[in-house]
């Protein structure tokens, strides 16, 4: 004779309603996942085609300051008369210089390096 135990632990045939929903469902899940995987290999194929069509890394820059290595590059600025330097920033081969002249305005000096040449002038003023 079989124990009530055994019997509770088979399973026992779903009604045939709730078979068609389950069958919607796993066939829902099926085609998400399929359209997941679908799309996660169009983003690897955009990432491979980029990285093969990529730029070199370290491509030569026009206006590259060339000099003998362990040599430091030197030049002038030329700033107007009585002016202050009040900040500088680097950025690439360009130098921008924020000066007060001797009258108290303000300008901004960019200088390209590498070309070692004035390339803007701001006046800063106020409204």
């Amino acid at each position: 004779m079989a124990s009530p135990i055994a019997e509770e632990d088979q399973e026992k045939p779903l009604d045939p309603e709730v078979e068609k929903v389950r069958r919607k469902l796993v066939r829902f899940v099926g085609i998400n996942l399929g359209l997941l995987f679908l799309a996660l290999m169009v983003v690897i194929g955009a990432l491979v085609y980029k990285a093969r069509n990529a730029p070199p890394a370290n491509p030569q820059l026009a206006g590259d300051i060339q000099t003998p290595a362990g040599e430091p590059v030197s030049g002038d600025i030329v700033l107007p008369v009585g002016a202050k330097v009040v900040s500088q920033s680097l950025s690439g081969n360009r130098l921008s210089i924020d000066a007060e002249l001797a009258d108290g305005s303000r300008t901004i000096f960019v200088y390209d390096i590498a070309e070692r040449r004035l390339i803007g002038r701001f006046a800063i003023r106020n409204k």
